[in-house]
């Protein structure tokens, strides 16, 4: 399907379904989608994302993923108070890219339209791009302060993944890249060869501890994932914020969007989200699950993690260290690309 005609579909959602939920404020295109040319095929293993704006301080948790009109829409909510100017949004690297080409669905009352001609007016000034870096830079440092010994296991290993990935984001922003979620290592491969610095790539790659993984053993994991996550998806009873990524309508995204990568001869790019999906999973059945289901499950987390280097939360403290020590060259190294954008103006 082309990208318009799912935008066109998303659409629709917005203006028979979205519309009519109380508090309704407006509707823009979020995410990935935002970087698509119209003409450009959605692959069968992405989905739509929108953000519904809502006149509430605090909305509900996001409605999550779901198939309308053979497309997958994943909704999430925000409220209005977070878009009441311009600078909120420059400042914030997730949402700043959803604004720089026209991505408003449904704006009754225009001001979503008026945010969104002065965020992609600013959007590649200097001032901004460092902005978002530090932004980012500061997510990593929130990761790593929830990282703790006293938390479940799989807990303490997406605190650390997530601090490693969001690194891929700080340099991804500061090329005016896509903070891409699930395939940001690949993006970031990509950003540093075209600035000429493979060398660094391979650091973030030592980071996350797969440098030297291979494809065999990668598709093994990904082979015990695709059995822990049929069956996760089905125990799960508990409420949790990325309930729907782990569902029938979610598993193209998670297992076929892994296996695409590996096959495409990038499995260690394919590790970052397999562990993602494997922590929640875990998660999942550790409060859901019989203990014998947890038993028959657990090893094979345990040996992803194995071979990665993780056998405790010590270990896991370490690295957590080692990506402190790496913070002022990853800053040093966005800072270079940002002067060689000739794109970033000011």
């Amino acid at each position: 399907m082309l990208v318009k005609d799912a935008k066109d579909i998303a659409r629709k959602w917005v203006i028979d379904e979205g519309s009519k939920l109380p508090g309704f404020y407006g509707a823009f295109y979020h995410g990935s989608i935002n970087w698509l040319s119209d003409s450009s095929i959605l692959s069968t293993t992405s989905d739509v994302d929108i953000m519904v704006v809502l006149d509430d301080s605090n909305p509900s948790d996001k409605l999550g993923k779901f198939i309308y009109q053979d497309i997958i829409l994943e909704v999430s909510y925000l409220p209005s108070n977070q878009l009441l100017l311009p600078d909120q949004i420059l400042a914030q690297y997730h949402l700043a890219g959803d604004f720089r080409t026209p991505s408003v669905i449904l704006d009754p009352s225009g001001r979503l339209s008026n945010i969104q001609t002065a965020v992609a007016e600013d959007y590649a000034k200097r001032k901004w791009v460092y902005k978002r870096c530090e932004h980012a830079m500061n997510k990593i440092m929130k990761n790593l302060q929830s990282l703790n010994d006293l938390g479940p296991f799989h807990d303490q290993v997406a605190a650390w993944l997530f601090a490693a990935g969001v690194m891929c984001h700080v340099l991804l922003v500061a090329g005016l890249k896509n903070p891409t979620v699930r395939r940001r290592y690949l993006a970031v491969k990509e950003l540093l060869e075209e600035y000429g610095y493979t060398n660094f790539y391979e650091i973030l790659l030592e980071v996350l501890a797969c440098a030297r993984m291979n494809r065999t053993d990668v598709e093994c994991h990904l082979a015990r994932l695709a059995d822990v996550f049929d069956v996760a998806k089905g125990v799960m009873k508990t409420p949790f914020f990325f309930a729907s990524d782990i569902s029938d309508i979610a598993r193209p995204i998670a297992i076929d969007g892994s296996r695409e990568l590996i096959e495409g001869g990038y499995h260690r790019e394919a590790v970052f989200w397999i562990v993602a999906t494997y922590s929640r999973c875990q998660k999942i059945l550790y409060h859901d699950a019989p203990a014998e289901m947890q038993d028959r499950f657990t090893p094979g987390y345990l040996q992803l993690l194995a071979d990665l280097g993780i056998a405790s939360p010590l270990d896991l403290q370490q690295r957590g260290e080692q990506i402190k020590k790496l913070l002022p060259q990853l800053w040093n190294m966005a800072e270079v690309i940002i002067s060689a954008n000739p794109a970033i103006e000011g």
